[in-house]
């Protein structure tokens, strides 16, 4: 029996995608209304998606690791040469262009939460769990720098729409439907491999992932909850 379509997506990894999408946007408009309780309670929760994502990037299924789309230059150039034919290209997984652009956005995101959790403003009204380790110029050297980088973020979100508009009107690929359904069209006569997980894995990164954010929140004050 021929079959149309073939799993590439786990159902962790479109929750960690569309989850990561909503805690961004909510963390931004947190941040514009200076609601910094719930501003933070955001951060920890990105904080969690990115632990979790980097162990599933081991520790997950073939098209979760990063072994399996962090190409070299050649395949990236090579890929990169073939993006004008309006061929749909039915990869298992990110593409070697595209893989790349989900590291940038996983560094980009962490380097932001990092900052984050060292800041403090200038009129001590918000403290990350981390700036007690470092000096206030340093805490405050931090803000301004998680806010430049969510400015980063924004750039890399924008070359990402484009992207996904550019392979729907140029390819007729729609790369939003398998984040979704976690499922993307088979090309005529191709071999598909069956996509396996173990949710027993997933929930030990997701035990490992939330116990991490948790220790970070308390400033690895661990007899003490964070203060809010």
């Amino acid at each position: 029996m021929t079959r149309s379509t073939t799993p590439v997506w786990d159902p962790t990894i479109r929750l960690f995608h569309w989850l990561l999408v909503a805690l961004i946007a909510f963390s931004w408009w947190s941040g514009e209304q200076h609601d910094l309780e719930r501003h933070r309670l955001s951060g920890y929760g990105i904080l969690a998606l990115l632990v979790f994502r980097v162990y599933w990037g081991f520790f997950g299924p073939r098209t979760a690791r990063f072994s399996s789309f962090v190409r070299g230059p050649g395949a990236v150039a090579a890929y990169f040469k073939g993006l004008g034919h309006r061929t749909a290209s039915h990869a298992d997984g990110h593409n070697p262009l595209g893989g790349w652009s989900v590291v940038a956005m996983l560094l980009a995101v962490g380097a932001m939460v990092t900052a984050g959790l060292f800041a403090s403003d200038i009129d001590m009204l918000y403290d990350g769990p981390l700036a007690t380790y470092v000096s206030f110029d340093q805490s405050s050297a931090a803000s301004d720098l998680h806010s430049t980088i969510f400015n980063v973020i924004l750039a890399l979100v924008a070359l990402h729409v484009v992207a996904v508009v550019f392979y729907l009107a140029w390819k007729r690929q729609n790369l939003v439907r398998p984040m979704v359904t976690g499922k993307r069209p088979v090309a005529a006569g191709e071999d598909v491999t069956d996509l396996r997980w173990s949710p027993v894995k997933a929930l030990i990164g997701i035990v490992i992932a939330v116990a991490f954010a948790w220790v970070v929140s308390t400033g690895f004050q661990f007899g003490n909850a964070p203060a809010y």
